[in-house]
């Protein structure tokens, strides 16, 4: 089973290049995150006639995710519960067989000691207490999407010009290690221990062709999974194209 995440920044935009990328590579399942169209514009006839099932939840202009496989999902969940009222939709869930899927889309941040930050810091800890519930009901639990969260310097360029800056700060690095605290394991370096790779890049200052870019997408997995995992790799030709995400997708092969 090949699954795949992708931050799509705006499906409406990135519509042909996913589409023309589903039919070339046949993932499984894909979580999409960004795609900032409310769901009744959601190109969900497109998609069934590439032969994928979609469940989402979006809004305009900001976040949005969606959960694509091609066999259908079920028991399907739009966010997660919070301890106060969040309109932000950035949480998708769903089961094929015996394998819960959860798609998030976490916070920016936009800066140390911001108002955002302090809203991404909360979003963390509530989404750790879902996850918590999540296992316990679904031991073969994987989680994936756009975490904005560098977990280590191996994951930064330069760790030493982001020192301090969100997405690496000690507190959003703190919040990822608690959720390998629960029992979930980050594929790529579980697979890859010294291999420096990444799956962001700033659209600024030519940080694709410079490969100034950070790991900040991930796909985590139970213990149970874990030995289940293959091959996990970031894929660059979605970045390379025309008007590209600053994301590339990010695709794991789970042997079960």
């Amino acid at each position: 089973m090949l699954i795949a995440t992708w931050n799509v920044n705006s499906l409406r935009v990135r519509l042909p290049q996913l589409l023309e990328w589903l039919d070339r590579v046949a993932p499984d399942i894909v979580g999409l995150q960004e795609t900032k169209v409310v769901d009744g514009d959601f190109p969900q006839a497109q998609l069934a006639a590439a032969g994928y099932h979609a469940v989402f939840c979006g809004q305009p202009t900001y976040n949005g995710v969606a959960l694509l496989s091609r066999q259908p999902p079920a028991e399907p969940l739009m966010g997660f519960p919070r301890r106060e009222e969040d309109p932000q939709r950035r949480c998708i869930a769903a089961s094929y067989g015996d394998l819960r899927v959860v798609n998030a889309y976490v916070p920016n941040g936009s800066a140390v000691g911001s108002d955002k930050y302090a809203y991404k810091l909360g979003w963390l800890s509530d989404f750790q207490r879902y996850l918590v519930t999540a296992l316990e009901q679904s031991p073969r639990l994987l989680v994936m999407g756009d975490f904005n969260i560098a977990p280590a310097d191996l994951d930064v360029h330069d760790p030493a010009a982001w020192q301090g800056q969100v997405l690496v700060s000690p507190a959003e690095r703190a919040a990822f290690a608690e959720l390998a605290g629960l029992g979930l394991h980050d594929a790529f370096r579980a697979l890859h221990p010294a291999q420096q790779a990444f799956t962001w890049w700033d659209y600024r200052a030519a940080g694709f062709r410079r490969n100034h870019g950070l790991r900040i997408d991930h796909i985590l997995v139970s213990s149970s999974l874990l030995d289940d995992c293959g091959d996990c790799h970031v894929e660059l030709d979605l970045r390379r194209a025309e008007r590209p995400s600053d994301h590339a997708p990010l695709l794991l092969q789970l042997d079960r």
